[in-house]
């Protein structure tokens, strides 16, 4: 059922999973009818799988947009990206496009997905960040030569994408919609290390404790109903509070958000599980 094809992401993702997929590997079952990720971000576990079917989902409805285009559009979007050109003046000129008269669904649905992947591959460490009226406000990066079309890159996801139900729900819908055979993967804004390190603000009012303890509850279910899942989160006590009873494990990942070579250290995460891989 999973086909472990290793597709590498199209989207540069805070977060992303891809140095801890190793690690993920062993916790996910070889037998799955449905692969079920409510937070996909920039979906390294899924497109490491390449699972048969799936349900992808996430609240950023520009984020879902970006996939369901790649998956439909792959020809047209790249025709858009290379109209793109890195310079200061363009990139404040594409950033400020959702602060126009309509906002960004006065664009068509490959425009906007253009533009999202644009300042992802233009903008400072691959952030999406709004601010409290939702607006885009990302500096760009400093790059040499940032790589704004990714030809095989992209066809590539839409081939994987194409076993994949992409939605813009939140996560209750999706856990409350989970059934016997799924197996879930949870990767959700983390509990912040500290006051400083909570950068983002993702979509609307964000993820603060109320929904991280909404979230376990709801995970609570999934697992009374007899569903597999995993989950990634910070080392904090938070957590292990959250989840006691559950499989708890301690893993290592280097973040680069740090604006400073020397603030990027690794930094202790878990994952989180009801699935023993012996049995």
């Amino acid at each position: 059922m999973l086909a472990s094809m290793s597709v590498k992401p199209f989207l540069k993702w805070v977060g992303g999973k891809r140095q801890l997929l190793p690690e993920i590997q062993n916790f996910i079952p070889q037998q799955v009818d449905r692969y079920v990720e409510p937070f996909m971000g920039g979906a390294a576990v899924f497109f490491h799988l390449a699972p048969k079917k799936a349900l992808l989902n996430d609240i950023n409805a520009e984020l879902v947009n970006c996939y369901n285009v790649i998956k439909s559009s792959p020809n047209e979007l790249i025709m858009a990206l290379r109209k793109h050109v890195y310079n200061t003046e363009y990139y404040n000129e594409i950033r400020f496009l959702d602060r126009a008269e309509g906002g960004l669904l006065a664009l068509s649905e490959i425009a906007r997905a253009s533009r999202f992947i644009y300042l992802n591959r233009t903008g400072f460490n691959g952030l999406y960040r709004v601010n409290s009226k939702g607006f885009f406000n990302v500096p760009m990066g400093r790059y040499k030569n940032p790589r704004i079309v990714n030809e095989e890159g992209i066809f590539a996801c839409a081939r994987c994408l194409q076993s994949a139900e992409i939605t813009n729900m939140s996560f209750e819908e999706i856990l409350t919609g989970t059934r016997a055979g799924d197996f879930v993967y949870l990767d959700p804004p983390y509990i912040p290390l500290s006051e400083t390190s909570s950068f983002t603000s993702y979509a609307g009012g964000g993820f603060d404790m109320e929904a991280q303890i909404r979230l376990a509850n709801a995970v609570r279910d999934i697992d009374s109903r007899g569903i597999r899942f995993l989950a990634s989160n910070s080392y904090t006590d938070e957590i292990f509070s959250l989840y006691q009873g559950f499989r708890i494990i301690e893993v290592s990942a280097n973040r680069a958000i740090n604006s400073k070579a020397d603030g990027r250290k690794p930094v202790k995460e878990v994952l989180i599980t009801n699935y023993d891989a012996k049995h």
